[in-house]
């Protein structure tokens, strides 16, 4: 199917199509025009020459006279026992007659027939080489469109490779250009015809989208770089101020929440530095650990909810991954678990090659469940309007930067349950 639908193949199967329609109809016509035209000229000459026949006729000579490929014959009125059974009833003019003799074997001849008042005048053409050679001229024919057919696959073959030719290379160039920098421009390396006007095209909108890919990242390092900076002082502050012993207990939780804000912010800016670059960090991070302050943090912002945020599973799992984009992922996924439950409990699970965080919201619906990670979606699930807003599609984002999977699927029981693998485990 692949092979059919390719340009190429459409302009030889054209060409093919093109010569076999036209030299079968010419050999079609050539056929029924022969016949139709050797069937008027045959019947017209053998009628006239039954009335000159008649006119000429003789009563005292013989009754039949022989022509080369014309039998005449007369017979008497008064005598008409001696005419065929099926020549008796036909009218005058010309007449196809088709017979079988006693070995079976079957023959077609024209009839001229005219009727007079004491004798009927017969001529009888014999069709029998005639179809021979219609015979003959139709496999000639069959053969020419075969050799036509063939003539025009070959020359099919041949245009279409010169005409593929200049969009083959276009396409070569396009695949052979690099990832990163200034592409090399298309338009100088062809004609100025439809390809050259495409490359021509295509080089400006390769110049658009560098520029705003360059923009792009420019932007997303520089306020990287300026948010670090407020970031650090921050925690530097929070960390010298969290130092006091003598620090009300009030004023210590919220100094912690303002600690743990500026490290989400920190690792979220990591994150969204790496997918404008699409670049992979380095590290090595320890699962259960980076849960546990996840879920700490989580506790502190349910309001009030009555909701257990418990983390269990294996304490040796790791991931080769930066802390900071697995904080972005979990932390999402996380987010939005406790954000849909009301009451109950969110349960993350560590296990050697997947973290599965379970709650006892309301659930949602398969197809939210599948539309979840586009951006901005929003649907409606068990409790209510659902979505992640850009939360999982950053998620989703990290995901394909290094190869993980995640998922969100309704829970049997109650609730949902989000997966995020990191490979074969």
């Amino acid at each position: 199917m692949r092979y059919r639908r390719r340009l190429r193949s459409r302009i030889i199967l054209s060409f093919f199509l093109l010569g076999f329609g036209l030299t079968g109809l010419f050999a079609v016509a050539t056929v029924l025009l022969r016949e139709r035209l050797e069937d008027q000229l045959i019947g017209e000459a053998l009628f006239q020459n039954v009335q000159d026949f008649a006119e000429q006729y003789d009563p005292e000579g013989s009754g039949g006279i022989p022509f080369e490929k014309i039998t005449g014959s007369v017979f008497s009125q008064r005598r008409f026992g001696n005419v065929p059974f099926n020549w008796r009833d036909l009218p005058d003019g010309v007449h196809d007659v088709t017979e079988t003799d006693e070995r079976g074997h079957t023959r077609t001849y024209k009839l001229a027939v005219k009727k007079e008042a004491e004798y009927w005048f017969f001529l009888r053409y014999d069709l029998a080489q005639e179809r021979a050679s219609q015979q003959q001229l139709t496999y000639a024919l069959v053969g020419v469109v075969a050799l036509f057919s063939l003539l025009s696959l070959v020359v099919g073959v041949w245009s279409s490779k010169r005409v593929i030719s200049p969009v083959t290379e276009l396409a070569r160039r396009l695949e052979s250009l690099a990832g990163g920098g200034q592409p090399d421009k298309l338009a100088p390396h062809f004609a100025k015809d439809e390809v050259g006007q495409l490359a021509a095209a295509l080089d400006d909108y390769a110049e658009r989208m560098t520029t705003l890919v360059r923009r792009d990242r420019e932007f997303n390092s520089d306020v990287s770089h300026e948010l670090r900076t407020p970031l650090a002082v921050i925690l530097g502050a929070t960390e010298l101020m969290l130092a006091n012993p003598d620090l009300p207990e009030k004023m210590r939780q919220r100094l912690l929440r303002v600690d743990r804000a500026a490290q989400q912010c920190t690792d979220l800016t990591t994150a969204l530095l790496m997918l404008s670059r699409n670049e992979r960090g380095t590290g090595r991070t320890r699962l259960l650990r980076l849960c546990e302050q996840l879920a700490e943090a989580a506790r502190t912002q349910l309001g009030g909810k009555p909701v257990q945020v418990l983390v269990e599973g294996d304490e040796r799992a790791e991931v080769e991954a930066p802390e900071a984009v697995l904080a972005v992922a979990l932390g999402n996924l996380l987010g939005n678990a406790c954000k849909y439950t009301s009451e109950g409990e969110v349960r993350l699970v560590v296990e050697a090659n997947q973290v599965r965080i379970e709650d006892t919201g309301p659930g949602l619906s398969e197809e939210d469940a599948a539309r979840l990670f586009e951006r901005g979606y929003r649907g409606s699930g068990a409790g209510g309007t659902i979505g992640g807003g850009i939360g999982l599609s950053i998620v989703r984002r990290l995901c394909e930067l290094y190869g993980w999977n995640v998922s969100i699927a309704p829970r049997p029981e109650h609730g949902a349950v989000a997966i995020l693998r990191f490979g074969e485990g």
